[in-house]
């Protein structure tokens, strides 16, 4: 298929897998971003894009159509839950490996992520050598994560001190800060209990949690912290400093 002269990649396409070349499932809602990804793995010698998909389910279909080597996988897929995708994902696929890419802070979801069922993470404003190199890493049957990250982990599990904590989110659940991601983008809390098959009173319980944990007074504070917490994501994936940016 062609977009404007370019190919594009899409999970109906036909791939022949080449000698020595890993199938690489590319994930991620923004198709520039996507199609970016997709020329970037092409490019090189030992990996191939075998599908490019904008949500999770086209994801699941695709795992099974072309069974890839490795997925790349975007955190934030419109309203999806990204630490669920992944749960979902490995749940039907026990040894599919998935490596994150995501503009969401490290500090946060890289431990979360490999929780999940990731093998690696890897931030949108890294280089793209660091997304080959992640890709390569989890392929070799090791663990990615970046240096930073790597010396953080250590310093917590095996020196017994903490690390400093990048921001106050780090205390959440995964579902409550699925719930702030939610609150972010504009969802009211109807329409969160119905995407997370919970009541509205849960969601609301929720909701208070979230402002204990951050020191809000209000939910006018909660909205405002909500929304400004992912409007920092959005900069980031847009930053000028990010080789995707879309």
């Amino acid at each position: 298929m062609t977009v404007n002269g370019r190919k594009t990649t899409d999970v109906n396409s036909p791939f022949t897998k080449t000698n020595g070349k890993a199938g690489v499932l590319v994930v991620d809602d923004h198709p520039i971003v996507c199609q970016g990804l997709a020329d970037l793995i092409d490019s090189q010698k030992d990996l191939f894009c075998c599908a490019g998909v904008q949500d999770i389910l086209k994801a699941q279909e695709a795992v099974i159509a072309k069974k890839p080597d490795v997925v790349l996988l975007d955190l934030r897929l419109g309203q999806a839950d990204g630490l669920e995708s992944i749960k979902a994902l490995i749940s039907r696929h026990e040894k599919l490996r998935i490596v994150v890419i995501s503009q969401f802070d490290e500090a946060v979801y890289a431990e979360r992520s490999l929780r999940a069922g990731a093998k690696g993470y890897v931030m949108k404003n890294q280089a793209t050598e660091e997304v080959i190199g992640a890709i390569r890493t989890v392929l070799a049957g090791q663990v990615y994560l970046s240096r930073a990250m790597t010396n953080r982990v250590l310093q917590t599990n095996f020196t017994g001190k903490s690390a400093p904590r990048a921001a106050s989110v780090e205390k959440l659940t995964d579902r409550e800060l699925h719930v702030l991601q939610l609150l972010g983008i504009g969802t009211s809390t109807r329409k969160i209990a119905g995407q997370m098959n919970l009541s509205i009173k849960t969601v609301e319980t929720y909701r208070e949690h979230l402002k204990h944990k951050l020191g809000l007074s209000n939910s006018t504070e909660l909205v405002h912290y909500a929304t400004h917490w992912v409007e920092q994501g959005t900069q980031l994936r847009n930053a000028p400093s990010d080789p995707l940016a879309a």
